[in-house]
């Protein structure tokens, strides 16, 4: 009986391996169009408008975003203030770093280690371990966010926000720029 169970939790876990390789890579993008360029779209002031919803879909939180974005050369800080539905604020500032291979590190206060992401095509992957206030209590939760260049000015991002490997919601935002 314990080989069987041993058994079965050998191949739930490979199982659940396997589905995870099964998941879309960047790189399934590549030929999309427009191609994003981060130094370019992220340059400038953008707005954001997004939600947050729980396990179950349902909208928990909602929020806007005013970023302030420059480049120099291959380093670039986009300076994020949120502010959300209940007047709460908070701010951001990624300073980001452009490598070989269409990949980008990068770091921020509230952000453990360096986050590390990919552009191919028209998206741009971003996986990076946030660390979240809740009630007095900061919770590490891992962020794999997916962001889509539509066109020149409008951007979608849809980020999967999990602990243990469990999902706890999602991100939904639309970054649009502002023109001139």
């Amino acid at each position: 009986m314990k080989r069987r169970v041993a058994l079965s939790a050998v191949l739930l876990a490979a199982a659940g391996g396997l589905a995870a390789c099964a998941g879309p890579q960047v790189s399934d993008y590549a030929a999309d169009k427009p191609v994003l360029d981060l130094a370019t779209y992220f340059n400038g002031t953008l707005d954001a408008y997004g939600v947050f919803t729980d396990r179950s879909g349902k909208v928990v939180r909602r929020f806007t975003v005013v970023m302030v974005c420059t480049w120099t050369g291959n380093e670039g800080v986009l300076d994020e203030d949120f502010t959300y539905s209940d007047g709460e604020k908070q701010r951001r500032v990624w300073r980001l770093k452009k490598l070989p291979d269409g990949r980008y590190t990068g770091t921020a206060d509230d952000v453990k280690g360096e986050a590390q992401g990919q552009v191919a095509g028209n998206t741009f992957r971003w996986g990076y371990t946030l660390n979240l206030p809740v009630d007095g209590k900061v919770y590490e939760v891992q962020f794999d966010d997916w962001m889509y260049l539509m066109d020149d000015r409008v951007m979608l991002n849809k980020a999967v926000m999990s602990k243990f490997g469990f999902k706890l919601g999602e991100v939904t935002l639309s970054f649009v720029k502002r023109a001139g």
